[in-house]
């Protein structure tokens, strides 16, 4: 399974962007996927997970209110919709395949992981 993470860049406080993670190769769409973030010399930690289906979906305490994960299991394919960004969210942004069809807040739930994708925000 091969991940591709997109839609990083540099934005102000308060606005907003849309991360898009596509997966491909040997990808079920029967899995839960997710996005983590990494600040510099940190563990890379959860942000969001969906369900197999979209029926679910969890959020770090942090984002809740302003993130939104959704999934098109028609394109393989993940987002990460960030709204109201604060300069406390600037981290590389990471996607995951998890080994279920939900997914939790653990890393070591999720066996497949993209590449990272970076998100600056501007104070």
């Amino acid at each position: 399974v091969q991940l591709q993470a997109y839609g990083g860049g540099l934005v102000q406080a308060g606005g907003s962007l849309r991360l898009s993670c596509t997966a491909s190769g040997r990808f079920s769409s029967n899995n839960a996927m997710g996005w983590f973030r990494q600040y510099p010399g940190k563990e890379r930690e959860f942000v969001a997970t969906i369900s197999w289906n979209g029926g679910r979906t969890y959020y770090t305490d942090s984002v809740k209110g302003r993130f939104t994960i959704s999934r098109d299991n028609a394109k393989n394919t993940v987002y990460l919709q960030m709204n109201s960004l604060k300069p406390e969210d600037t981290a590389v942004y990471f996607c995951a395949v998890a080994r279920r069809a939900i997914g939790g807040s653990a890393s070591t739930e999720y066996n497949y992981w993209g590449q990272g994708t970076l998100v600056t925000v501007s104070s």
